[in-house]
């Protein structure tokens, strides 16, 4: 009884500074995300009996750009991060929707996630995004995809590096996640020139 009273003390001691007390940081301003330039038109169908499939993979990353942070090159041994800058979602997904928006918009091909492509013969788009971020020696927004295509009821591989560079007014979280959704476009309308029709 004693103990569950002093219990009781204890709790009504601490109440008062239960609004103060935040075991989660603050949140960010805002969350950056990523938007296709190219995607395919609502309410088409894609029918992979009548036209070509494709299975894109989510990329393999560094641990550098793996996180919801912007990381930004300050030397070749060194990286900081863009001040409130934070991703909705990992970069590598944000990506991967751009690619498959854009190489459906662009090529006219059935693309489906390696999960739903089982027993499809079609071509396979994988690789690593090896950067996804800002180059502070330049001011530029840097992607950077190396590329590695199976082609159609293919068994050879081909492999292929895709860059693209935009410049940034200033370090600030809305330029970088501007210039980043323009460098990554540009890249996946690359990608699909590449995969071709």
């Amino acid at each position: 009884m004693l103990h569950s009273l002093i219990r009781l003390l204890v709790v009504m001691a601490l109440a008062p500074l239960a609004g103060c007390i935040s075991l989660a940081g603050k949140p960010p301003a805002m969350l950056l995300t990523l938007a296709s330039s190219a995607s395919p038109a609502a309410g088409v169908t894609l029918d992979s009996r009548t036209a070509r499939t494709i299975a894109v993979q989510t990329p393999a990353t560094p641990a550098a750009i793996a996180g919801p942070r912007v990381p930004v090159i300050t030397g070749v041994t060194s990286i900081a991060y863009v001040k409130d800058a934070v991703w909705a979602e990992p970069p590598a997904r944000l990506f991967v929707r751009v690619m498959a928006d854009t190489l459906a918009a662009q090529t006219g091909r059935v693309v489906l996630s390696p999960q739903n492509s089982f027993g499809d013969g079609g071509a396979r788009l994988s690789g690593e995004l090896r950067s996804f971020g800002v180059d502070a020696a330049t001011d530029q927004a840097v992607v950077v995809f190396e590329a590695v295509l199976v082609r159609d009821g293919q068994k050879t591989i081909e492999k292929r590096r895709f860059e693209a560079r935009e410049p940034m007014p200033a370090i600030t979280a809305a330029a970088a996640g501007n210039a980043l959704n323009r460098a990554a476009n540009r890249v996946a309308a690359d990608i699909a020139a590449w995969v071709g029709r």
